[in-house]
């Protein structure tokens, strides 16, 4: 099935294709920069994708030349808060948090600018494909602030303590290889103009296995990451047993016996 939808004033594209939802930020001549428009679109395609059995993955790109996301927009930047409109808009940033935990695997495909929320949204997927052009950035200390949408947990987490406070401290740019290099991403594409079909490529790699596989090996990770090691062995242990019993397991050692091509329903 395929099918389009334009959320939040059409500031967030979500589209069906096969079984990958691809979720693309649509303010082009801002360069995607976040606005109300573009939180709530990605956390109604989140919710969107997690109700539909037929998606298997989720893409997350940007449109337009310039870049996958500029941060946050700055036309809606005000003056100081007090405590309790801070604590408002700061709700906001529970898109990312819902992306995090979105159980499909997600995937962001990262062209051009990628600055300071642009890269929270990119640090809160689970695979990051960066493109030739692609420039990360966390630029927030320069302005007298700190990254407020995960930015300071989640690039740690991925890179390591001592990169990611070098990246937050100094505000530096870096490029896509530099950030292959750290980890921040795991593929590169030479050509900017093959990334979506990169991505779909990787997609479909992973739509291919059982979901309910793939939902347990990013529960697994995920959330042992947060554990002590004894703890996240047994979880793993516990996801690996139920993991057994399901149908598509029995599928899946059926096709390899016949050697045909599995047909995996999520059961």
């Amino acid at each position: 099935m395929e099918g389009l939808i334009m959320t939040a004033s059409d500031a967030i594209k979500y589209e069906k294709r096969d079984n990958v939802a691809w979720v693309t930020l649509n303010r082009p001549d801002q360069i995607n920069a976040i606005n109300d428009g573009i939180r709530d679109g990605i956390l109604r395609s989140i919710g969107e994708a997690e109700a539909d059995a037929e998606v298997r993955a989720i893409v997350i790109i940007g449109s337009g030349p310039r870049g996958f996301c500029a941060g946050a927009d700055i036309k809606e930047a005000r003056g100081p808060e007090t405590p309790a409109e801070a604590r408002r808009r700061l709700t906001k940033g529970g898109y990312l948090d819902a992306l995090e935990r979105c159980t499909k695997p997600t995937i962001a495909a990262i062209h051009g600018v990628c600055m300071g929320g642009g890269f929270e949204i990119a640090l809160a997927c689970d695979i990051r494909i960066a493109a030739a052009d692609a420039v990360f950035a966390l630029p927030e200390t320069g302005l007298g602030l700190i990254p407020g949408g995960g930015g300071t947990q989640r690039l740690p987490r991925i890179v390591g303590l001592g990169r990611a406070l070098d990246l937050m401290l100094t505000g530096d740019r870096i490029d896509a290889s530099e950030a292959y290099r750290i980890g921040a991403v795991s593929r590169l594409v030479a050509d900017p103009t093959q990334l979506a079909a990169e991505a779909e490529k990787v997609a479909q790699r992973i739509t291919a296995k059982p979901p309910t596989a793939t939902a347990y090996a990013k529960e697994a990770a995920r959330s042992g990451i947060e554990m002590d090691l004894k703890s996240g062995l047994q979880l793993e242990r516990t996801l690996f047993t139920v993991l057994l019993t399901t149908e598509d397991r029995k599928e899946a050692a059926a096709a390899f016996k016949e050697k045909r091509k599995p047909n995996f329903t999520g059961r």
